[in-house]
């Protein structure tokens, strides 16, 4: 089991938040925890770069989701980066590939 390491960088456009480890039942209140404590403006873009996630359950994905409301809520935008191959998978069979835009890495517009 890998620990979770979120770490946070600001940029022009908005937060970028670096996901590493395991995104799972015991960690995901993490993910939440911080993502809540955003401060989002208005058009801002959140960035969710995956890029160190080494795996993702569905509680990881719920965090993901509660991600999106924040952003929504502040109306702002979010964008997953670097999603791993697996994960893609998932996010694609249940349709939130439709519902996340995807980014090949952090920087990519």
């Amino acid at each position: 089991m890998s620990p979770l390491n979120i770490t946070h960088r600001d940029t022009a456009t908005g937060p970028v938040l670096h996901v590493a480890g395991e995104l799972d039942y015991a960690q995901s209140t993490a993910l939440r925890r911080q993502v809540e404590q955003l401060p989002l403006e208005r058009g801002q873009c959140l960035v969710i770069d995956l890029s160190g996630l080494e795996f993702c359950d569905s509680t990881g994905i719920t965090a993901l989701l509660v991600a999106r409301q924040h952003a929504q809520a502040a109306d702002a935008d979010i964008a997953l980066a670097a999603v791993p191959p697996n994960l893609m998978r998932v996010l694609a069979i249940v349709g939130l590939d439709q519902v996340f835009t995807i980014r090949p890495a952090a920087d990519a517009v």
